[in-house]
């Protein structure tokens, strides 16, 4: 087994994907009408539209309703994307904190209101 991707399922298809392609700096890959992938180096976002899914699971993921999930993106300098991350629209939930185990992280909100967390690692 492999682990392929984490999906994200919202009726803001293109608000989201122009989110997370602009805060990862890459191009987002269109697959299908209502479906995207943001590929990253270890882990690939896919985003689907709400129709797409009802299209075919009627009803079986509900956006907008996850409270207990985090996406993490690992960067080399926290400080940098808090820097440009009003130019996307996102909300910080907490500004780059280090953490007790040595993490710089920041918490943002994408606009469906998942938490994002944007990390580095410490410097050896």
């Amino acid at each position: 087994m492999r682990f392929a991707s984490v999906r994200v399922v919202t009726g803001q298809f293109d608000t989201l994907v122009a989110f997370y392609a602009r805060l990862a700096e890459v191009e987002a890959v269109h697959l299908a009408p209502g479906f995207a992938e943001i590929r990253l180096p270890g882990a690939t976002l896919a985003i689907s539209s709400t129709e797409l899914i009802d299209r075919f699971n009627g009803g079986a993921i509900i956006p907008r309703a996850n409270r207990s999930a985090m996406l993490e993106l690992e960067v080399d300098d926290v400080q940098a994307v808090a820097d440009g991350v009003e130019t996307i629209g996102a909300e910080i939930v907490q500004p780059p904190t280090t953490m007790p185990w040595g993490n710089v992280s920041m918490l943002l909100r994408d606009p469906d209101g998942a938490i994002v967390n944007i990390f580095a690692r410490p410097k050896a």
